[in-house]
């Protein structure tokens, strides 16, 4: 009863008088900082300036000093009530909702510590290191153990400070294991983030940094070990193209998962999820992913940006998979996401690149689609300074959009950038199925655009590149659309001209 009592007095005593979070229930009141906040939930495009007058009724420099302290205020409330987010829903990761609680327990022990309550503070510190444990935050658990070390010595209990001490020793050891890890696998994912050059030059090292994790992992055998050696044997195989391994390891973790052997409270099995889906995308098993997607789908939040992730590629599952219809509605679904618009431009972009992928296989006859779609073909930029992979996909879709056009001197200056984009960037192995695809365009000319005879010229190529293998992220190349049916599409285009050439000629004669 003495500890609840000192408590209630440090809590009455040291209260503030008015709580800086936000009134909930303030909704229909004339309260601005609820107002501000409804306003930017309903209307985000809305700019400072119309704020300011849907809320105060004038935009003057009395009204801009106080919306500029409004804005102030709510954006501390705001960050306040991030201590009170409802972390129960399973979609969201299993970890936070443990870390959240680890970190609370932390706060409240180390305040009553700081408050000299250390009587009450030992059992709750003691508390949060068996949670630290349980949970294999050992960072945590260091500053856990590193307070009660403070606590037993102020206390003067030298047994329970003796062993605290030697359990601290080991959590710091193994901590600078886990810290080792976390350096090798950061770095890899730092080279990830940069130039397809960099990528490819840590192809060199990364089956030595594989092994380097697997020993740290074996000394320490924590989670966190766990989770960086396999996330870098994953990223060793995208590098490489080998998705059929990564199915293996996504398929052999989900049975540890089962199992238990991987702890529950920290494994996101949504990012395993994912990546089995990414691999069976880029392996060409477009159908058994999509069906995996649309199984997967409903464990990502709507509002998280995993979310977004997922369904680029559900959407280009379904594009492989020739179910075009599919993929307009989830490329609908996705840019009716709240959160769509605060993507980065080059995820933007390449939203935009599958919309006219969608719109160039199945011609929707909006007169708007038609003209957004003319528009980004002729004017869309190269994707990347750095030539990642879409370039290649725009540099297809605008020849054969000039191709479908009849527009020889468009076609002509599209196929003399295909020949230099290829000598310049596509000399790798891993581009083969692009460097093929492209001397297939180019027999089309070759051949005066006759169907049969492109057909017949380009079938050793064809072959060729379907036996191709699939290229890894060093090489960053995406098909949006595959080859296989982006050269169906060309020879239906060639039908089709000759056809109506036929026409016009018989109407001449």
């Amino acid at each position: 009863m003495e500890e609840l009592i000192n408590l209630a007095r440090i809590v009455t005593d040291r209260r503030l008088k008015v709580l800086p979070l936000l009134d909930f229930a303030a909704r229909n009141s004339s309260n601005k900082e609820m107002a501000l906040v409804q306003l930017l939930v309903a209307e985000q495009n809305k700019s400072q300036k119309q704020a300011i007058k849907m809320l105060y009724g004038k935009n003057d420099e009395t009204t801009q000093t106080a919306f500029r302290k409004l804005k102030s205020r709510v954006q501390q409330k705001l960050l306040n009530h991030l201590f009170f987010l409802d972390d129960t829903d399973p979609r969201h990761p299993v970890s936070r909702r443990h870390e959240h609680q680890l970190l609370s327990l932390y706060f409240q022990t180390s305040t009553l510590h700081a408050e000299g309550e250390i009587k009450a503070a030992e059992p709750l510190a003691r508390k949060a290191l068996r949670l630290a444990m349980s949970q294999e935050l050992t960072q945590y658990a260091v500053l856990c153990a590193q307070l009660l070390r403070s606590i037993y010595a102020d206390l003067r209990i030298p047994v329970r400070y003796r062993s605290n001490n030697q359990q601290l020793a080991k959590l710091q050891q193994t901590l600078a294991l886990e810290e080792e890890a976390a350096q090798v696998y950061w770095d890899v994912k730092a080279t990830m983030a940069y130039t397809v050059r960099a990528r490819r030059n840590i192809l060199d090292t990364m089956s030595g940094l594989v092994k380097k994790l697997a020993e740290l992992n074996r000394q320490a055998g924590t989670f966190i070990t766990f989770l960086y050696y396999y996330r870098t044997r994953i990223v060793e195989q995208e590098l490489i193209g080998n998705y059929e391994e990564i199915i293996q390891i996504t398929s052999e973790t989900a049975k540890l998962y089962e199992l238990g052997t991987i702890n529950p409270r920290r494994f996101d099995m949504r990012y395993n999820d994912y990546m089995s889906v990414y691999a069976h995308f880029r392996s060409r098993q477009a159908t058994k992913g999509l069906k995996l997607a649309e199984e997967f789908v409903k464990d990502f939040h709507y509002s998280s940006v995993n979310w977004l992730y997922f369904m680029e590629i559900y959407v280009l599952l379904a594009i492989h998979a020739e179910q075009y219809g599919q993929a307009r509605e989830l490329l609908g679904q996705a840019r009716a996401n709240v959160h769509f618009m605060k993507q980065r431009d080059l995820a933007l972009q390449r939203w935009d690149l599958y919309e006219v992928y969608l719109q160039f296989m199945r011609p929707d006859a909006s007169p708007l689609r038609m003209r957004n779609f003319t528009t980004f073909v002729q004017t869309v930029p190269d994707h990347s300074q750095d030539k990642q992979g879409y370039n290649v996909a725009v540099l297809i879709l605008q020849f054969l959009y000039y191709l479908r056009q009849r527009d020889l001197e468009g076609l002509l200056v599209r196929l003399e950038g295909l020949r230099k984009y290829q000598q310049r960037h596509l000399r790798d192995a891993g581009a083969l199925r692009s460097q093929l695809f492209f001397r297939m365009l180019a027999i089309t000319v070759k051949s005066d655009f006759d169907p049969a005879l492109s057909q017949k010229l380009a079938e050793p190529l064809l072959s060729k590149m379907q036996a191709a293998p699939p290229p890894g992220e060093a090489f960053a190349e995406i098909e949006i659309v595959p080859y296989e049916h982006l050269w169906n599409m060309t020879l239906e285009i060639l039908k089709a001209t000759a056809a109506q050439v036929s026409e016009e000629n018989k109407q001449l004669v």
